[in-house]
Parts: structure tokens; sequence; C-alpha cells
């Protein structure tokens, strides 16, 4: 058989296909030769064949056929052989396949081999790919080269206990011993390792953490020596010694700082050395930068020291580069809240950074934005967003509005200055406003009696020829039927009246009924407030008669329904009109726990604040559902009160769920179905009576580690007698420190009524790393099934 082609050959005749067919046709008849190598048992191209096969599946081409190649390469004597043996290895294998099982014994025997470099590859195939079984066997060994004086095997032995630590934790204090003499290290490259080791380690485990902390003054010095050094080739970068190390020791001085007074103040004189010291002109320098400033706000730093830490993330405001930018931003966003003070000082730069032309730093300059304002600046950031609100991206309005909106009701310096933002925000961006907008602004009119006559006048001239903004006209609609007294007789005192007859006034209500741009919603409006017009108006009832009597016939169910019964007041009990549409009370806003509730009466949306009075007694929730069901209209879910006084009342469905805040109505008790890793899943449950034999699980995912969670995703699986149905989830991104969650909804159908089991598959990336889990969850409460 002719000897195989040499990979450069390969690569070099892949490379000239010139179609993806060609290429194929080229891979598969190289396969075919390397297979039939392999069944020939040809040892002296096993080698080139195997390296072939591996670029061929870096190209996307299978290449599992050669797993078996790559083990016999491992237990061969020749290094070039070994060498490539592991690269398959690494490569080809991984732990979910029983074959990698074979390599346990070559690895340990190569970590014994008197030749430094085959232990170097032994260790790095460990590492890299080494499951629970291997670690376990192997760790012993590890152990051995972490404490050899060969700095070389150290670098590699340290990088592999991290990989054994993250598969089995319980062998954390095996290496305990060996870790005491690695910061006195001179290599850069076993010091680097170690940090990493003890980070790794810290973060695992508290007992770890409070043993290491009194190694704080010996990473200070190592540090300082770092920053005191002189040039150094071999470890220079930019000017900078060595930064990765840098940055691995500020990461770990970080974890060891953190809610601890005294490593704390022992780590602030060198902090606060690298702070001032680093050069910023280079993007090395401004790395270090931002992981000194991430320690800063992590530990119990001074406040000068954190005054100086946010001056660095207002100079990376000013920088070029836009993802030193946008990180400074994310960075201020996190700090905002403790460091309110010194972050102003950087306002105007925020501000000009709602400018620039990249989506995400706009985003997190918006946000920023919002998170500045207070009552002393609230006029000069709002003039700031609305302008930003006015020239921005569609896919920002919506946040934008609804920042101003929350800004604007918590810090407005007078009435007409809230109104006057509102009514801007619904000019400019009235189509992204959310649902609550207008019945907001109702509300907040209404209760300013004196900016009646102002606020009528300044909405009409709004909407004079211009219905594209619904929720502005909806909201004008309701002011003109409720003060259009007030706009016809001009006693506006706060700009020049202007002069408006009552036909006119009705001309503009008439045409928002008949305009195309006009939602069913908004036409409802405008019938109602040509309806109140009748008991305001003079001259025009019987304008206003007609007008409604030919919306009695109209194609629209819900325009027609209000037609018909204004119809009736003017005839059968045309006494009572006057009294029914009479002017709208001030509303006296009540402060509660719970939202504000929106009641719909004759076309008007008018705001209602429900007020919750602690319950005298335990019967006092069912009647609290009872009224919220019945303000909801017809609903098929029946409350379950339970007995307890003190515990809460049972569901009434999602709406009421949405009504109440946090209330878990249910009455069947929350179970957690996972905690490990710093990953807790928990189990809520709601059942239906229009079908008895669905469950409903809402699952909530939350992270309690320092870093997100990513790539989440959860699976589940029931016995054949249930049928599950899994939804979307929220997000597939946990965020750290339990600062949010991702929640997904489980349909289980059990129409036998047998007890739940579950058995549940967790994947996700985590600190670099794919995780992946199985657990089985058998604790379901009896409410859910039975």
């Amino acid at each position: 058989m002719p000897a195989p082609i040499r990979l450069r050959e390969l690569i070099r005749t892949i490379r000239t296909a010139r179609t993806q067919a060609e290429e194929r046709e080229m891979i598969q008849k190289e396969c075919a030769a390397i297979r039939s190598s392999f069944r020939e048992e040809d040892n002296t191209y096993r080698c080139r064949n195997v390296a072939k096969l591996l670029y061929m599946h870096m190209l996307g081409y299978p290449a599992h056929f050669g797993q078996l190649e790559c083990l016999k390469l491992i237990a061969s004597q020749k290094f070039t052989d070994k060498r490539i043996g592991y690269l398959g290895a690494m490569l080809l294998l991984d732990e979910r396949q029983d074959v990698h099982l074979l390599m346990t014994n070559c690895i340990k025997n190569d970590l014994n081999h008197s030749t430094q470099y085959v232990q170097g590859l032994a260790l790095c195939t460990l590492g890299c790919m080494g499951s629970s079984e291997m670690c376990r066997d192997l760790a012993g060994e590890v152990e051995k080269l972490l404490k050899t004086s060969n700095s070389y095997l150290r670098k590699k032995a340290a990088l592999c206990a991290v990989h054994v630590i993250r598969k089995v934790p319980e062998l954390m204090e095996m290496f305990l011993p060996a870790t005491k003499n690695l910061l006195n290290e001179k290599n850069h490259g076993v010091l680097h390792t170690s940090v990493v080791l003890l980070t790794e380690m810290c973060e695992r485990s508290p007992d770890m953490l409070a043993h290491f902390r009194k190694l704080v003054p010996q990473l200070v010095r190592i540090l300082k020596n770092l920053i005191m050094s002189g040039y150094s080739p071999e470890h220079d970068v930019s000017g900078i010694s060595d930064p990765f190390l840098q940055v691995r020791i500020l990461r770990l001085l970080r974890i060891l700082g953190r809610n601890d007074d005294d490593s704390s103040e022992a780590m602030n004189d060198i902090l606060a050395q690298v702070a001032t010291n680093t050069e910023t002109s280079k993007n090395v320098g401004n790395a270090i930068l931002y992981e000194t400033v991430l320690t800063i706000m992590d530990i119990k730093s001074e406040s000068g020291l954190r005054v100086l830490a946010i001056n660095i993330l207002g100079r990376f405001l000013l920088n070029n580069d836009k993802n030193i930018r946008y990180v400074a931003l994310t960075s201020l966003l996190k700090t905002v809240q403790t460091d309110h003070n010194a972050v102003q000082r950087h306002r105007s730069t925020i501000v000009d950074c709602l400018k620039d032309l990249d989506v995400s730093i706009k985003r997190r300059a918006m946000e920023l934005s919002f998170a500045l304002v207070n009552g002393n600046n609230v006029r000069g950031m709002m003039k700031e967003l609305l302008y930003f609100l006015d020239s921005c991206e569609p896919e920002f309005k919506a946040d934008c509005a609804s920042g101003i909106f929350l800004a604007a009701e918590k810090y407005a310096p007078s009435k007409r200055w809230h109104i006057d933002t509102i009514m801007r925000v619904l000019t400019t961006a009235g189509s992204y406003v959310r649902d609550d907008a207008v019945p907001n602004l109702i509300q907040l009119i209404t209760n300013s009696v004196e900016m009646h006559a102002y606020t009528v006048q300044r909405l009409y001239k709004a909407i004079l020829g211009d219905y594209s903004q619904q929720p502005l006209v909806q909201v004008a609609s309701w002011c003109v039927g409720e003060y259009g007294d007030l706009l016809v007789s001009g006693q506006c005192e706060e700009e020049e009246p202007i002069q408006v007859t009552e036909d006119e006034v009705l001309d503009i209500l008439e045409s928002v009924l008949i305009s195309n741009m006009s939602a069913s919603v908004t036409r409802g409006y405008a019938l109602t407030a040509i309806m109140k017009l009748s008991t305001r108006f003079t001259c025009t009832v019987n304008r206003i008669k007609k007008v409604v009597s030919i919306y009695g016939s109209s194609i629209d169910v819900e325009l027609q329904q209000r037609a018909v019964e204004y119809n009736a007041l003017f005839k059968k009990y045309d006494h009572m009109r006057p009294a029914l549409l009479e002017r709208m009370p001030v509303m006296e806003k009540v402060t509660t726990n719970g939202p504000t509730e929106i009641v719909q009466t004759n076309g008007e949306t008018e705001p209602a604040v429900l007020e919750t009075k602690p319950p005298p007694s335990g019967l006092q929730p069912a009647s609290q559902a009872n009224d919220l069901l019945d303000l909801l209209g017809g609903s098929d879910i029946t409350p379950v009160i339970p007995t307890a006084p003190t515990s809460k009342p049972a569901s009434a469905g999602g709406e009421l769920l949405d009504l109440l805040g946090d209330l878990n109505l249910t009455g069947i008790p929350s179970i957690t179905a996972y905690n490990k890793n710093g990953l807790k899943i928990d189990f809520t449950f709601e059942r239906s009576n229009t079908n008895p034999s669905v469950t409903v699980i809402t699952i909530q995912a939350s992270n309690s580690t320092e870093l997100d969670m990513t790539d989440f995703v959860f699976q589940a699986a029931v016995p054949k007698t249930f049928q599950l149905q899994l939804l979307s989830p929220s997000s597939s991104v946990i965020p750290a420190f339990n600062s949010g969650t991702i929640t997904q909804v489980i349909k289980v159908l059990n129409p036998q009524k047998q007890q739940l089991r579950m058995r549940i598959k967790l994947t996700y990336n985590h600190k670099g790393s794919a995780m992946q889990d199985l657990a089985e969850v058998n604790n379901f409460p009896a409410q859910s099934w039975q």
C-alpha cells in the first residue's frame, strides 16, 4: 500500500477546492484511505493519519472513528506519537463517552514518566477533559507534581488541580498543603497559575476563603514588586510588567477583601498605588485599572479610594474606544446607588454618551441618566432626556418614555411642569408609552384643579389636525369632554387664551371619531366626551344628540352600545343626565403596597386606587378576592381561602397575582427542587378548576455566585402516565448575586391523579466551563397532584 499523503499536502489540496461539494469529495476520499490504514493496523503512519483526521475535525467533518487510534498513540513510547494522541484525545473525546476511561492508566503512567514533557502532556489532557472518575483516580499524582521543584510541571499541575476541584470539590483539601509555598515561587507562570488555583478554592469554600485571608500581605507585596520592578523583556507588555498576573492578583484580592475590614485595610494603599501609577495610554493599562476599580468597589475601601475609582471610570467615558466607554457606563450603573454624589460629578459626560452612535452605549447611558435624576437636577436632566426621546431609535422610545414618567412623578418641582413634561412625551412618543400612562395622566390632571383651564387648552392645540399619537388623543378627548366649558370660556391665566366656539370643539371630536388613525378605544373616549359636553355646552345639544344617534347603528359593537345607552339618557332618563355627567371629583391617592387598579366606566378610563388594610380576621382576604373577581368580570377560577389568619390567600388566577403583587393565592406550598453550586431552582404551583387535571408549575432559577450563568437550559421528563408541556424561559442568563431570576412555566396533565415525579436536567456555562447535572424531584406537595 502506498504511503499516505502528508498533512501539509492534504491542506494544500483541500484549499484548491472551488466548491463545497468538491471539498466534501476530497475529504471523503481521504477518510476512506485513513479507515483502510486503521484496519490494517499500520503503525508507521498512524500518527500522520490521526493528525490529518484532527484537521478534518477542525473543518467540521466527523472524525469519531479515530478515537481508539488516539488511545493507541498515547500508549506508544514515542514522544511524537504521544503528542498527537493526547491532542486527539482532547479534541475527539469528552467525559460523556466511556472510551475516555481507557486512558486513565496511560495518563497515570505518563504522570510518573521520567521526561517532563510527557508529564506535561498528561497534565494538559487531564486538565482539559478529565471526568470526575478520572480526577478522583489521578488527584494524588497531580498533588505530587504540585510539590515538585520543576516550575514547568508546577504551573501545569496547578491548572490541572483547578480542573480537579471543579469536577470533585470535596478533593479541595488534598491540595491545601501544596499551596503553602506556591506564592514564594519566582517564576511568573507558576505564580499566575497559583493565583488561579487559590481563586478557585476561595470561590468554592468559605473555609478556604477564611484560611487564605492571611495571604493578603504576601499578595500585596507581589503586586507592589510588579509595579515597582524595572523593565523585564520576558514579562513586559506595552511597558507594563506582566499585566495578566496583576489582573489575577487584583481579582483574588477582591474576593479576599469582600466583607472583611482587616483584609480591605491591608490592600487600600496598594490599590491606590495601582490606580495612580498605571499608564492609561494603552489598553493593557486600562484593563488593570478596570480590575482595580472593581476591587475597590467590592471591598470595604475608604471613601477617598472609591471617589478615585469613579473618577477613573469618568476618564474611561472620554476614551475613543467604544468598549472602554461601555465598560465604564456599566460599572457606574452598578455603583450609582452607593456612591451617588461621586457619579453625579460626571453627569455631563454621561449625558453626552446619549449622542453616541453605538446603540449599546446609548442604552447604558440612558439607564444611568435616569439613575442620576434627583430633585436638584430634574429640570436639566429631563430636558436632555426629552431631547434624546425626540431623536432616538424606536427601540429606545418605550423605555425612555417610562423612565421619564417615573422620574417626573417622583421629582416634579410643580404640577404644571409635571403636566407639560408628560404631554411632551405623549406628543413625541405617544405610540410607545405604557398602557397605564393615559389613566395616570388623567388622574394627575383631575387632581390639579388650578391647572384645568391651562391643560385643556394645551391638549386641544396639541391634537389640532394630528391624531397619530393615540394616547395623547385619548387624554385630550377626556379633558375636552370634562373641561370643555373652560376651553370655550377662555379662562386660561397661565398662557394667552384662545378663542374657540362650541362647534369647533365638536368638529375636532367628530374628526377623531371618523379618523382612520383612531383606534376603537380612542373613538370610545371621543364619543363619551361629546356626550359629556351635552351638559357643558348650551347651544349645540341638538347636534350632540344627532351624533350620538348616528353611532347607535355603528358596526363597532362597543361604540354602538355606548351610543344606544347615551340615547336612552337623552330620552328616558334625561332628568338624570346632568347628575350622571357631572365633573369628576378630585381623586384621593392612597399610598399602598400594591399597584393602582384601573377601572373603565362609560368609555373613560378612571384610575382607582385599591386601599389595602390589615384584615381583622382570616375571612377578610376572601371578600377582597371576590371583589377583585367581580372587578375583573366573569372568572371561572374559584379562590381557595386558608383557614389560618396568618396564611396568604389562595390563587384566583394569573390576573389576581398581577393585581396583588407577591400574594401567593394558590394554597399549594412551593418547593426547592434543586440547590447546588450556587444554582437554586424553586417550584411554585397553580391549579384552575377549568381543568383540575392540569398543574401549572412555575420554575424560578436564581444564582448566588459572583458570576452570571449563561446559556441556561432547563429540561424535564415525567413518567408515561403524565403529559408535560415546557414553555419558553424568560431568559438564558441567570444574573449573579441573586440579582435576578429566570422563570419558566411547565404544564403537567395528570388525568389519573397519580403522585407527581419528575427528572430534571440542567445545562449552563459558568466561569468558562460547561456545567451539566441531573436531579430527581420527588417531594411534590400532595395538593399539586391530588
